[in-house]
């Protein structure tokens, strides 16, 4: 398959290179961190492609990315209270792919700046939950992380958020995190599906961005340990910044 199969036809070339280097910087800052490459890639990328295009490519990829993953998750995680979690994202995840598939690109890329600027904030306050357990609390995040997903695939941070502050072990809370969003890919994969979201176009395009994502998380593991966790940590949420500022419709006339 030529390179001009695997771009969509109303993608031209430069857009696609465009793609493909805010794919490496996203997978780059997930491979060190471990966190932030949807919110760095769904507001650059939707500035320059139609956002439900590059929202389900980013699906797509992660979902292949994190399938490996999820095995081990399943044996670690404390399944029960996962599951809890995941009923909200079963209810979320169809609000925001139905958000993604009818809103103009433009409203779209609104909410999408907007979104990651308030999950960056949230990232920033350092905010884990440390109260009590409760069902409806659990099905309230997982609702909005599903929602977050289903419109731009940046449901971390309320889960992240959450796990990290129960008093579980490291393993366990990751365990669920994961679990969570194999979860969450699932249902965004059958919500998109039903839309029309998951088209020939982004699966072939998925084929071309993928491994540059790939080789973007590879490069940022290589740097973890090389380099100060604290300053790559302020790196990571500078792009996340510039990426949601410079996503904004309000500045096409300047930047694009």
């Amino acid at each position: 398959m030529s390179l001009s199969e695997l771009i969509p036809a109303d993608v031209s070339l430069n857009v696609a290179l465009a793609i493909c280097a805010i794919a490496f910087v996203s997978g780059a800052a997930r491979g060190f961190s471990g966190f932030g490459a949807a919110m760095i890639f769904m507001p650059l990328a939707s500035s320059v492609a139609a956002p439900r295009l590059v929202a389900a490519l980013l699906l797509v990829i992660d979902f292949i990315a994190a399938a490996p993953l999820l095995p081990n998750a399943w044996r670690q995680a404390d399944r029960n209270a996962t599951a809890v979690m995941v009923a909200g994202a079963l209810v979320g995840v169809p609000i925001g792919t139905w958000c993604l598939s009818r809103f103009d690109p433009v409203t779209t890329r609104w909410i999408i700046s907007c979104f990651v600027g308030a999950l960056l904030l949230l990232l920033l306050s350092g905010w884990r939950y440390r109260g009590k357990d409760h069902a409806a609390l659990s099905v309230g995040i997982g609702g909005l992380a599903g929602f977050c997903s289903g419109l731009a695939q940046t449901g971390g941070p309320p889960i992240v958020g959450y796990w990290l502050g129960r008093p579980i072990g490291p393993v366990i809370a990751r365990a669920n995190i994961l679990l969570f969003f194999g979860a969450s890919d699932f249902f965004s994969l059958v919500s998109y599906a039903a839309a029309g979201l998951i088209t020939p176009d982004s699966i072939r395009f998925s084929l071309l961005v993928g491994p540059v994502y790939g080789i973007g998380v590879w490069f940022g593991s290589q740097l973890f340990g090389r380099a100060s966790e604290k300053l790559f940590r302020a790196i990571c949420y500078a792009l996340i910044a510039a990426a949601a500022i410079a996503g904004l419709p309000a500045l096409d006339g300047v930047l694009r």
